[in-house]
């Protein structure tokens, strides 16, 4: 990242610091006083781009030319938004968006603890069952809900977790995509059978259509400052311009979700859901739209940040989007609509010195592997008669089960703790290791990596020790660009709200993903019926 940027960023911390210190308030509780209010939205569209960093729009914008010119020229824009907590993934992203808490309150802390559930197996669909039984707490749609029965809810994506998490343990109209049928399906946690809308949609079989499909860039060469050709992208395989999904019926729908046309799909099936279940419809309610758009993640893993592909995807999307809106205006009252957009998170480089592009250097990329450190201190353990298979270590945080061997051994736990971070600190390429009990006497507002931690896990549970890489640091045995790490270029995310109650134009004053729900939940007028980490940003309404 250039230095006037990180300059600009660190300030952005740095007051995102004193808003994320201060007592969690509930959203009606928070801030100055009520303006005058614009009619009540009949529509509320929440719009969730899966990967889509903080400074896509600025890089990109000046060829924007559809649905994500109109809402960054027309809507209120962060151009500071975050997340501001540690384990940047999708499932804690997405969990985050509309129920104003950090994971640590919503209990939805990994991917790999985020909706798979064999007790709720897919229809009409072979891939694992998913629910959001392991979310905690309410959402926005809760709150909608608990103000007018009446409400109705679709929330749409390529993933299940896109779709899921954003409304929590509501019951609704809930639907992702099947890579295997190159359908829609939804879980049993929702309906025992797709209803005739759903059928009807899946019966065109759109997604078929797309066999054979060639990628080759919208643009002329000299439009894009990334050049076509960089083998350390896509693992040194396929990475030059057209790329095409196959003729094969079933590898096309299986191959679909790395291509742009996922998004098109998955907005047309949103569009479909809008007609049918005559969402914003009736004046007298106000409905809720939620959808997640994949591809830029899986093309942004692929290919990574600085690529042509991603660049590329990115003007598609917009044009997409464009369309999207079209429709959507014809049928609903563009006044009576209210749109929110962000992502689950961002991204960092790929983990390789050099890559043509400058935009996002990253100095002192490395793979870190810890698993010779956490080896030499699982044979310590066993040697003291500490029962190992309770204590794990996945993704540098160190969990600790059932504690009755180190009773027995009569070793304290955090003894053992500190040995396994002393262990870890000593790796090349490790920034520190903390225990939670240490973090939670840290001074959040300055340290934002033990802040935002704490927004992950609580101290006292059986998270013991997280671990921190260098800035551009990966995890050994890591191929492709990714995200997860507390740093910046995974946290910033584009904040955007559009519609009659926002201020339009570009906002510097850093927010938070939190602060998205007790706003929506301001315009609205609810209540929302539980403490949120999320404030409502006044500044953003008129």
């Amino acid at each position: 990242m250039p230095a006037p940027a990180r300059a600009r960023r660190a300030l952005a911390v740095a007051a995102i610091a004193a808003v994320a210190s201060a007592p969690r308030v509930a959203a009606q509780r928070a801030g100055a006083p009520t303006p005058t209010p614009a009619p009540t939205p009949t529509l509320v569209v929440l719009l969730t781009i899966d990967q889509f960093r903080g400074d896509y729009p600025t890089r990109f914008g000046p060829q924007f030319t559809g649905g994500l010119a109109r809402l960054l020229r027309g809507g209120a824009w962060a151009v500071n938004g975050m997340h501001d907590h540690a384990n940047t993934e999708t499932a804690p992203g997405h969990a985050a968006t509309l129920s104003g808490r950090f994971p640590v309150h919503t209990g939805i802390a990994a991917n790999a603890e985020g909706v798979g559930d064999p007790d709720a197996p897919l229809v009409d669909a072979p891939e694992g069952g998913a629910s959001p039984v392991r979310f905690r707490g309410t959402t926005l749609v809760d709150w909608m809900r608990a103000a007018d029965r009446r409400t109705r809810v679709l929330s749409v994506a390529r993933k299940d977790r896109g779709a899921i998490l954003p409304i929590g343990r509501a019951k609704g109209d809930v639907y992702w995509y099947s890579p295997t049928t190159g359908a829609f399906t939804t879980s049993r946690w929702y309906a025992t059978s797709l209803p005739r809308w759903v059928r009807d949609f899946n019966a065109e079989g759109r997604a078929a259509r797309y066999a054979g499909w060639t990628w080759t860039p919208l643009l002329p060469d000299s439009a894009y400052a990334a050049p076509d050709s960089v083998p350390s992208e896509s693992m040194g395989r396929s990475f030059t311009f057209p790329y095409t999904i196959p003729e094969d019926t079933a590898l096309a729908t299986a191959s679909l979700p790395g291509f742009p046309p996922m998004d098109r799909l998955t907005l047309d099936f949103a569009l479909a859901g809008v007609r049918a279940l005559e969402l914003g419809a009736d004046p007298r309610r106000t409905d809720l739209l939620a959808i997640s758009l994949g591809t830029t993640d899986a093309i942004g893993h692929r290919w990574g940040p600085d690529s042509r592909e991603l660049h590329d995807q990115v003007l598609r999307l917009d044009r997409a989007l464009g369309d999207f809106l079209d429709s959507l205006f014809t049928l609903r009252d563009s006044s009576r609509v209210v749109i929110a957009l962000t992502a689950d998170h961002g991204v960092t480089p790929l983990p390789v010195a050099g890559h043509p592009s400058t935009v996002t250097p990253n100095p002192g990329a490395r793979f870190v592997d810890l698993r010779p450190a956490w080896r030499a201190q699982l044979a310590a353990m066993a040697r003291a008669a500490i029962d190992t298979l309770q204590v794990d270590f996945p993704d540098g945080t160190l969990v600790v089960g059932d504690t009755t061997s180190f009773v027995r051994a009569r070793t304290p736990v955090d003894s053992v703790v500190r040995a396994v971070a002393a262990a870890m600190r000593a790796v090349p390429g490790v920034a520190r290791a903390d225990l939670l009990a240490d973090l939670a006497r840290a001074d959040t507002t300055t340290d934002m990596i033990a802040r935002r931690w704490l927004h992950m896990f609580a101290p006292g549970g059986p998270v013991r020790l997280v671990v921190t890489l260098d800035r551009f640091a990966y995890w050994e045995g890591t191929r492709t660009a990714t995200h997860g790490s507390p740093w910046e270029l995974d946290a910033w995310v584009p904040v955007l709200f559009w519609g009659a109650p926002f201020r339009p134009g570009r906002h510097e004053a850093p927010v938070r993903v939190v602060d998205i729900a007790p706003t929506l939940a301001h315009v609205l007028g609810l209540v929302p019926s539980e403490r949120l980490d999320g404030v409502v940003l006044r500044a953003l309404l008129r």
